[in-house]
């Protein structure tokens, strides 16, 4: 089995949680950061030939090191080079979002997007053209609705898709 590993970065209450939950079921390890009392959260799940273990950094707004959650994301992505971070985008607060979303990618690590609670957008009348986003951000980008299970199963693929790319 092959095994790959995932980063899921966001702001707080963005549904990070709630993505690593869909991915990962109740295959999940909570425990805290090595010296530090940030929660945790790890857990795999098996898509294919691939075992793939998710770990839901904590919630942040930037990666500039200031608080224990900043460095502990950032130092994360940084010295354990995950296969692919996920930026936990909430639709409903793109423009909020988008700079932790730029600063993960300024890490020069394989990045693709979630957009989610695409739901809560779409009732507000924000309409995103995911196609414009993705080239703006030279990243895949995919919807999900992560508190109904909606989009699950296609993150999971584009995860393998973005790692293999960037194996090759």
């Amino acid at each position: 089995m092959k095994q790959l590993s995932v980063a899921l970065a966001g702001n707080p209450n963005a549904g990070k949680s709630s993505i690593f939950n869909a991915l990962t079921g109740s295959h999940q390890h909570v425990g805290n950061w090595p010296g530090k009392t940030v929660e945790k959260k790890e857990g795999k799940f098996q898509r294919g030939e691939y075992e793939i273990r998710v770990v839901d950094l904590p919630g942040t707004y930037s990666l500039t090191a200031f608080s224990p959650e900043e460095v502990i994301a950032r130092d994360y992505i940084i010295n354990q080079k995950p296969d692919v971070v996920i930026t936990v985008l909430d639709a409903a607060n793109l423009e909020r979002n988008l700079y932790l979303a730029v600063q993960v990618l300024e890490l020069g690590v394989p990045v693709m997007v979630t957009l989610n609670m695409t739901d809560i957008a779409d009732s507000r009348g924000i309409k995103i053209d995911e196609e414009k986003l993705g080239l703006a951000l030279r990243a895949r980008v995919v919807r999900t609705i992560a508190s109904k299970g909606e989009g699950i199963e296609k993150l999971a693929d584009t995860i393998i898709q973005t790692a293999e790319e960037t194996r090759a």
